[in-house]
């Protein structure tokens, strides 16, 4: 099995993009996830000198342990996520200039894939960052 890694460039990062995206975003809630949608903020970036990524989607997942316990777990759900996004946005989505925060809720859905990957579809769908 191949699994595509999220480009650098898209992966948000820094304390400071965080506490942005907590004051300033839009929640879209599932009942698995919840999705954080916030305009890019370009200063932020700066100190991490990504200058020419300021207008590209970025995302970051945040998987608790309490969703699982093992660290091997939680990797494997966000391969599976960023794998998921990764093809939905290659079909030229990857130009809106927003900054995305998945938490996953507390759950039993760690062996469910199709139930995750339907929820995540769904947020998406319903925050704007991909079209029908």
């Amino acid at each position: 099995m191949i699994t595509m890694a999220l480009p650098k460039s898209m992966r948000l990062k820094g304390h400071r993009a965080f506490d942005y995206i907590h004051k300033n975003s839009k929640k879209y809630y599932g009942k698995l996830m919840t999705f954080k949608l916030a305009s890019s903020n370009q200063e932020i970036l700066l100190s991490h000198k990504l200058f020419d990524t300021s207008n590209n989607l970025k995302v970051a997942i945040s998987i608790s342990k309490k969703v699982a316990k093992k660290a091997v777990e939680r990797n494997k759900i966000r391969r599976i996520l960023h794998e998921c996004l990764l093809k939905s946005i290659q079909s030229g989505n990857n130009h809106k200039p927003y900054w995305l925060l998945v938490n996953l809720k507390i759950g039993d859905f760690c062996n469910n894939k199709k139930k995750l990957l339907e929820e995540f579809q769904y947020l998406m769908l319903k925050s704007g960052l991909v079209n029908d």
